[in-house]
């Protein structure tokens, strides 16, 4: 069976992480990505993080599947071109700031012009609309507005990050969510209307606060730092075990609780009306994440995640990359593929999410050298143009 978005093409203007994360997520599945680049300097993902032989390692795994192209957006050339390349493209998609391709012809409102079924999916700090949207806006920023930074870490120190562009790479998966969704709306319209989606980087991120903006509106609650806990819901937490290891514990359902109370040797707390419903295990959540280390501290790692997994209680190791690289589990689910660099060293990239039983993404070809497909894309193009 053909791939699921063979056929669709994509206009990847995006640089930085959050178009370049949705486009690579459209590669993987079918979509023939054309990316564009600066000419003098490319993407600078290219240059970002640890380096091999002159190239970020992070760029292989964003733009596997791309076919690279240079174009000087800032020029009328460059400008000429992507309206050219639009007429038979299905999606663009771009994180500029809202105006920047409006004020180089080549918006919104303007490709519509050429081709009135193109997906154009923007992706920027504070969305096309609102007081906001002229604001310089980057991943960062956006998990601190969006609520996300003030919620991390633990109450006595000061807010911290996740340690990866999780804003940006967030807002990247809305965009693709929005992009088929836009592309399925089309398909359904007998006159094949596209249309534009608004992802905002801000909004992104503080979609996935849950219950915290009710919760404030309702009961004057302001949502704090809780550390490794989560705040209402016990017993949840990270545990060290006596060979100085930790470990996650999430006993919080009712059913669980009684069995893992079992399995830690406290049958009396499965009984106890006290810690029947979660309700009462979160008002003594620091009385029983202090049994329960108690227990963990004379236990090995592995022998708590032994016991726990028999005992059907969620239980697991934190894992560095090094654990997860050595991990049966992700080695059987084909999430550590070996894919091989330019200069001939083979190395280790993440694998595709999600699986589909019947038609697969798949890594074709690693990051593509800066202007690599130039030829085979834009002769033909040019040739367009000079008729």
């Amino acid at each position: 069976m053909r791939k699921p978005l063979e056929g669709i093409k994509v206009l990847e203007l995006g640089n930085f992480v959050a178009a370049p994360f949705a486009g690579k997520i459209f590669g993987e599945f079918g979509a023939e990505v054309i990316k564009v680049e600066d000419p003098n300097k490319g993407d600078s993902l290219r240059n970002w993080r640890v380096m091999h032989n002159g190239t970020s390692l992070w760029w292989y795994v964003h733009a596997r599947n791309k076919k690279s192209i240079t174009l000087n957006l800032r020029e009328e050339e460059g400008q000429e071109m992507v309206r050219e390349l639009a007429k038979d493209a299905d999606v663009i998609i771009e994180n500029f700031r809202p105006g920047t391709l409006e004020k180089w012809g080549i918006g919104y409102e303007d490709i519509k012009k050429i081709n009135p079924s193109i997906i154009m999916t923007r992706i920027s700090g504070y969305g096309q609309t609102g007081p906001y949207r002229n604001k310089v806006g980057f991943g960062s920023v956006a998990e601190s507005m969006g609520g996300l930074r003030y919620l991390t870490g633990f109450p006595d120190r000061p807010p911290v990050r996740v340690g990866l562009a999780i804003g940006d790479s967030i807002a990247g998966l809305y965009a693709v969510n929005g992009t088929l969704m836009a592309l399925r709306a089309r398909d359904n319209d007998p006159l094949k209307r596209g249309q534009y989606v608004d992802v905002a980087l801000t909004e992104a991120v503080f979609s996935l606060l849950e219950g915290v903006l009710p919760e404030y509106d309702l009961k004057g609650i302001i949502k704090e730092r809780t550390g490794a806990t989560l705040e209402g819901i016990a017993p949840s937490n990270t545990y060290i075990c006596a060979d100085g290891k930790y470990i996650v514990i999430a006993a919080n359902s009712d059913s669980i609780f009684k069995r893992f109370a079992h399995a830690i040797g406290r049958p009396d707390f499965a009984e106890n009306p006290t810690y029947l419903t979660n309700n009462g295990r979160a008002e003594n959540a620091e009385y029983l994440d202090q049994v329960i280390e108690e227990w963990t501290r004379k236990h090995s790692q592995k022998e708590v995640q032994k016991i726990l997994d028999e005992a059907g209680v969620p239980v697991g190791p934190i894992y560095n990359i090094e654990d997860i690289v050595r991990d049966e589990h992700y080695q059987a689910r084909d999430m550590l593929q070996t894919v091989t660099l330019p200069e001939g060293e083979r190395v280790l990239v993440p694998g595709i999410v999600p699986k589909l039983s019947e038609t697969p993404g798949s890594i074709e070809w690693i990051g593509p050298e800066l202007g690599q497909h130039n030829e085979e894309v834009l002769e033909g193009k040019k040739l367009n143009q000079q008729k």
